[in-house]
């Protein structure tokens, strides 16, 4: 039976809500737990489908991997298996990132195509470019990338786009390499720093994490660490953005206030009161709408751009707002798909190629909706709140992949909202 979220319109959302670890960087760190011998500690990890699913990638290849809450101990061992294939690769995008560590921890691997979100087309040009360039031989071979070296040895490597996976792959290969890599046009999220952040402490001697060039100078073998998982800055993005399409009043708390500043410059263009607290023991930020908020232009970029992430709680926004707005996708070509489940709600949107118009209407109305990936199911669900009636958000095992305690949080905030089982009726 599948699941669905029915969502009552005419919600304010107002209160307080927690943000915890990022998804973009807790998978990512689970796998670079491959590159050490022995039992790596994660906190602050969030309790989503996503995690689960990366600890069974793990264990197909011979770890150890406990989860109690917000805490994930990996147990790596001496002999790793250097296939993963198993049957949790194809439903998490992020599985690719196992490919690096065990090229670099095992000369070789074979990692099964991944899955994850309906956005569009994601290849993995760039990983193997960047593996072969560290001295790896790399293909694609029955629904496999198999890579293999007898050494790898530090280069330069020049990525054509700031892929944030690429990026990952070539820096938990290189760590272990012979001689220092230089990566140009690197990408440069938060995630990637504390993804560098962790590799230091473990023992890898890395520089200019944050830029466009990192530099890594490998070393013989890492050893295990503890590590605190960075806030979620797309969850703490779209409480953000909750609160401007809701006319609401939310403080976030948990994440880097300084992640966000191009997202909450835009809504304060929007018309909406923004509050930052940037204090060791409390960072986040406080978003106040008083009145239905202004059309704003938004572009996706890679970081510090505006992330493709958001696209669809710009879509949500604009649809809402006061006036006309232009939201250019330079990304991923298929997030749009988001646009057609909008117009069911009454929103009054055209896409042409990489762009779409969103003509913002008072109130949307409400209907059955289906969710293509995580941000477009929230997306949705916000739209629900600002329609007339009861909006049906279908498959949203999607939005469960990347929120945690999702519904819990938004009826904290004073949403009529409740998860309910049965097929829809198409």
């Amino acid at each position: 039976m599948s699941e669905h979220f029915e969502v009552h319109g005419g919600a304010r959302l107002t209160g307080e809500v927690e943000v915890v670890g990022a998804k973009n960087s807790v998978l990512k760190l689970m796998a670079a737990a491959l590159l050490a011998e022995g039992t790596t500690t994660l906190t602050n990890c969030p309790e989503i489908l996503d995690v689960p699913l990366m600890a069974d990638v793990l264990r197909s290849l011979g770890c150890t991997v406990a989860i109690e809450g917000d805490t994930v101990r990996i147990t790596t061992p001496t002999e790793l298996n250097h296939r993963a294939d198993s049957a949790s690769m194809g439903k998490l995008r992020a599985s690719v990132c196992v490919l690096g560590p065990l090229v670099g921890r095992c000369k070789r691997a074979v990692v099964a195509l991944p899955g994850g979100d309906a956005i569009g087309s994601r290849p993995l040009d760039m990983h193997q470019n960047g593996l072969r360039k560290l001295g790896a031989h790399s293909e694609i071979s029955h629904g496999c990338v198999v890579a293999e070296a007898e050494r790898l040895q530090g280069t330069q490597i020049w990525l054509d786009f700031p892929s944030v996976g690429a990026t990952e792959n070539i820096l938990t290969a290189a760590v272990l390499a012979e001689g220092s890599t230089v990566v140009d046009n690197a990408a440069r999220e938060p995630e990637i720093v504390d993804l560098c952040t962790m590799l230091t402490q473990m023992g890898a001697k890395i520089e200019g994490a944050g830029t466009s060039t990192i530099t890594v100078h490998g070393v013989d073998s890492l050893q295990p660490t503890t590590h605190r998982v960075i806030g979620d800055r797309i969850v703490g993005a779209t409480w953000a953005f909750a609160a401007a399409i809701t006319q609401g009043d939310i403080r976030v708390r948990g994440v880097d206030p300084h992640h966000l500043d191009l997202v909450l410059e835009k809504l304060r263009t929007a018309g909406a009161e923004v509050t930052v607290f940037d204090e060791p023991d409390e960072q986040g930020f406080r978003v106040t709408q008083r009145e239905r908020p202004l059309a704003v232009d938004f572009v996706t970029l890679p970081y510090p751009g505006f992330a493709t992430d958001l696209q669809p709680f710009a879509i949500t926004l604009s649809a809402v707002a006061e006036g006309t707005s232009m939201i250019t996708e330079n990304l991923f070509e298929a997030r749009f798909r988001f646009v057609e489940e909008m117009v069911r709600l009454g929103a009054d949107a055209r896409t042409d190629g990489h762009h779409a118009v969103v003509r913002g209407v008072a109130q949307l109305s409400s209907a059955p909706v289906w969710a293509s990936d995580i941000r477009a199911g929230v997306g949705l669900v916000l739209a629900g709140l600002c329609a007339d009636g009861v909006t049906e958000v279908w498959d949203v095992f999607h939005i469960d992949r990347g929120y945690p305690a999702f519904v819990e949080n938004l009826r904290s905030l004073g949403a009529d909202i409740s998860r309910v089982t049965g097929d829809p009726q198409r």
